[in-house]
């Protein structure tokens, strides 16, 4: 599976290219959606936050995240993201890291995060890429050797449920098009600051499949900035 070949690329991309787009965090509110074991709520709290709330699902991960990442003005929820509420402009970060693409409705979420994100606060998220979610399986065509031939992009515009298998469980994931992503966070008071498609260091290239790494893009990092003025 693909998954395996390229897990040191996701962490590498989750733990240090994401966090080149990462905003000052000197006296932030900041929200983490999806935080898993709490990486980048402790980078923010490490950073100078003033508060750190971090919210995901998993109870599991969660109990890891208060054991490893836990902080002075850190606090971990287990909640959907769908159903968190907050008064307006509560946050001055929200950051979401290889979560969105398990959420169903993507457009009312992001409406919810321009509410709760001050005016000039900052929206940094990454995703799978939608070359990489359209099929559904996510792994390559194979020839009867089992050397790769290609990776499937089919249904592209065809947004909705996908699933896939990992470590032999099934998972359900949520395709949208980079059109849906992009005006989503445009059509919600934000400006786009950055888009990165990343792709492997060189660094990592002698590594095992990671040469096949380059011939798709897996995910998509993007950064915004809430509107300064209403």
């Amino acid at each position: 599976m693909v998954h395996g070949s390229c897990s040191g690329f996701k962490a590498h991309v989750a733990q240090r290219t994401v966090k080149t787009l990462l905003p000052d965090f000197t006296h932030k509110r900041v929200l983490d959606l999806g935080c898993g074991y709490g990486w980048h709520c402790k980078y923010a709290s490490a950073s100078g936050a003033s508060y750190v709330l971090g919210t995901d699902i998993s109870h599991k991960m969660l109990e890891r995240a208060e054991k490893i990442n836990a902080g002075s003005g850190i606090e971990y929820r287990c909640i959907a993201m769908e159903d968190l509420r907050f008064p307006d402009e509560t946050f001055d970060v929200v950051l979401s890291s290889l979560a969105f693409h398990y959420v169903r409705d993507f457009v009312p979420l992001v409406h919810n995060i321009s509410r709760w994100i001050k005016h000039g606060g900052e929206f940094v998220f990454s995703v799978e890429h939608p070359v990489f979610t359209s099929y559904g399986t996510q792994d390559w065509y194979y020839d009867e050797d089992g050397e790769i031939l290609h990776f499937p992009v089919d249904h592209y515009y065809d947004e909705g449920k996908r699933e896939a298998v990992f470590l032999g469980e099934t998972v359900v994931k949520y395709h949208r098009t980079l059109t849906t992503y992009l005006n989503t966070v445009l059509q919600n008071e934000f400006e786009i600051r950055h888009i990165v498609e990343p792709q492997p260091p060189d660094s990592m290239l002698g590594l095992p499949g990671m040469q096949d790494e380059m011939r798709r893009p897996m995910m998509l990092l993007v950064s915004a900035i809430k509107s300064i003025t209403p």
